[in-house]
């Protein structure tokens, strides 16, 4: 039965749902690359998505339109990762209990607005966005409807990866960001301020976790659905350890997890005799195996979650 998976019909599905799967988790590896090259572990990374998409669903019920969802979603990614810059850069709040405090705050937070914004068992609906077709490219047999019938939000995070690496790796304010996460009192001998940076960096995590959360409703959701993100923040945060903190290696690595869900969920499309939970942990296990086999020569910027303090 897994030879149904040679199929073109089934390939060019897996291809492009494993496009759609990735965009989301490579947003939010992005910003997460960024904040952990400033020295600032953003662990609340999954619940800024599960707020920022909640936040994408009622602008988008309330409105009818999906441009006013994603920016809802953005800002709202904004605002959370502020939350966790009050925290773990000014008031110096160890970071990972700060943001794992988030996810547990986010968890709450969706469930209870739900019930306040939509009382009596009602089940509000929104219509995602379609994907467009590239004229020319979107008719070339098998690739194109798999390649140039995405989301613009997938192209344009397929662009963020060079544009990310150009900047943390190629501009002055890249390096001294980088400097921030790995010898920040070279930056602060220099009369540079080290949580200027720091805050930067999680101001673009949260714009970037936002829109990662606003693309799965935008994208794909006619409902809410509790804990709607479904573990892609923590995937996020592992693609950027097995990718070296380096944007292309990154992608490399969110592109493999999105290949093994669009698996998953093509083998249970076309029945394939095993149970679906084995292919829906495949992901996570392999997540586990990166986490193990990175530990001994993972090169983590050296301050990474050390809060640094002048005269230390």
């Amino acid at each position: 039965m897994w030879s149904e998976f040679l199929t073109p019909i089934v390939l060019v599905s897996l291809v492009a749902t494993t496009l759609q799967t990735m965009t989301p988790i490579l947003y939010a590896a992005l910003g997460e690359t960024v904040a952990e090259r400033a020295g600032v572990y953003n662990m609340g990374l999954e619940g800024t998505m599960l707020m920022a998409a909640f936040a994408s669903f009622a602008a988008m019920h309330a409105t009818g339109s999906g441009l006013v969802g994603i920016g809802a979603g953005a800002l709202t990614g904004l605002v959370v990762c502020l939350l966790l810059a009050l925290l773990a850069v000014l008031l110096q709040v160890e970071q990972i209990i700060a943001g794992l405090a988030l996810n547990l705050l986010a968890i709450g937070a969706t469930g209870f607005a739900y019930r306040v914004l939509y009382p009596s068992g009602s089940l509000p609906t929104i219509t995602p966005i379609p994907a467009p077709e590239i004229p020319f490219l979107s008719s070339i047999p098998f690739i194109g409807p798999a390649l140039f019938q995405q989301s613009l939000l997938t192209y344009l995070a397929l662009a963020m990866v060079p544009v990310t690496a150009f900047f943390l790796f190629r501009t002055r304010a890249g390096l001294q960001l980088r400097c921030a996460g790995e010898n920040p009192k070279a930056l602060d001998t220099r009369g540079l301020s080290v949580p200027a940076r720091q805050l930067a960096a999680l101001t673009f995590s949260g714009l970037m976790g936002g829109v990662a959360g606003a693309f799965i409703v935008v994208t794909a959701a006619s409902q809410w659905v509790p804990n709607i993100s479904n573990g892609r923040g923590w995937l996020a945060i592992v693609a950027v350890i097995a990718g070296g903190w380096r944007p292309g290696r990154v992608l490399i690595a969110t592109l493999v997890f999105a290949f093994l869900d669009a698996v998953q969920i093509q083998a249970q499309g076309i029945g394939v005799a095993m149970p679906f939970q084995v292919l829906l942990a495949a992901p996570y296990v392999l997540a586990i195996v990166f986490l193990v086999v990175q530990r001994s020569r993972a090169a983590a910027p050296a301050m990474l979650g050390t809060v640094y303090r002048r005269g230390s």
